[in-house]
């Protein structure tokens, strides 16, 4: 039988729209640049995707809060606007305050505490986020966070009257009990407020510090190791449960592989990034004895009042933690 080309371009077309209906395009907003650790393991997470589901799923990485700002992430992804997404689980502290748990200074101050916390931690939040309509993929710990400042500090004091960079509850409540100056920005306009005078301190980690070029405008970072938060990606359900199960297998296959490759690239990143700050010209410093005994009785009194606020689902929490 002999096809015309009338015929041909019509069994191309009909292809092509078999090919298209069969193919799924996922939208995953992100808060940091595309150079960030974080950023980087996502789009490793959306390649195996890819690969995994031989081209049945293709998820765009959007990151340096390109397509939504840090606070607006979750909202999408509850609300369908985005598919996928990553959050701080921090940010939403005031929503549910055990999304906050990892941002409570020094209950967990090292890599193995924070994997420990997040395992008592991911049954409860995946219990939260399915009332609301998402589950939670996987999560990766920053590294451990430390003071950046203007001018050298001995002891919290020394923080007294200082504009402090607040992200989250946590830390615009440790900017209030060191007498400090509260300003909200976000991870996307730090470098700029910086430099226009806007922040002249904040805490978090030698990633970030390295990524926003702290090292140009602020010249001290103190190693108070004071937790370690954690990004979470986080995706719709109707959208996960609208995929075959071969894909739905896809993904969660490939979540568990970027959960572990990120931890191990935090723990990387920590110490390359404040090795590329040293080499910029900062100072890493270790915390002087009145400011670690000063920065534990902020984390004692954070810790009570977020025991306060989280009542006894929290205080389980914490509980099971310290066992």
């Amino acid at each position: 039988m002999k096809l015309n080309l009338p015929m041909l371009m019509s069994a191309a077309a009909l292809a092509f729209a078999c090919s298209a209906q069969a193919q799924t395009k996922w939208d995953l907003p992100a808060a940091y640049p595309a150079t960030n650790f974080h950023s980087v393991n996502l789009q490793q997470f959306a390649d195996e995707v890819d690969r995994a589901s031989a081209g049945k799923l293709k998820i765009t990485v959007h990151a340096g809060a390109s397509l939504f700002k840090a606070p607006d992430i979750k909202r999408a992804v509850q609300t369908g606007q985005a598919q996928i997404g990553e959050i701080l689980l921090v940010n939403f502290q005031n929503e549910w305050q055990i999304f906050g748990i990892d941002g409570i200074p020094f209950l967990a101050d090292s890599y193995d505490e924070a994997i420990k916390l997040w395992r008592v931690q991911k049954p409860v939040l995946e219990k939260k986020l399915a009332e609301q309509g998402m589950m939670a993929l996987y999560a990766v710990p920053w590294p451990p966070q430390g003071i950046y400042t203007k001018r050298p500090i001995n002891s919290a004091a020394d923080l007294r009257g200082m504009k402090w960079r607040a992200y989250s509850p946590s830390t615009a409540r440790i900017a209030e009990l060191v007498g400090a100056q509260p300003v909200t920005v976000q991870a996307a306009e730090l470098s700029q407020a910086m430099a226009t005078g806007v922040v002249e301190s904040y805490i978090s980690s030698g990633s970030t510090g390295f990524d926003s070029k702290t090292f140009e405008h602020l010249k001290f970072w103190y190693d108070t190791q004071a937790w370690l938060p954690k990004n979470a990606v986080i995706v719709n359900k109707r959208a996960f449960d609208a995929l075959d199960k071969p894909t739905q297998d896809a993904v969660m296959r490939a979540a568990a592989a970027a959960e572990a490759r990120g931890l191990e690239a935090s723990k990387f990143t920590n110490k390359d990034s404040l090795d590329k700050l040293r080499a910029n010209g900062m100072q890493i410093l270790p915390p002087s004895p009145q400011l670690k005994a000063d920065m534990a009785k902020v984390g004692e009194v954070l810790l009570k009042e977020w025991l306060e606020k989280a009542g006894p689902e929290g205080k389980a929490l914490v509980d099971a933690y310290r066992k």
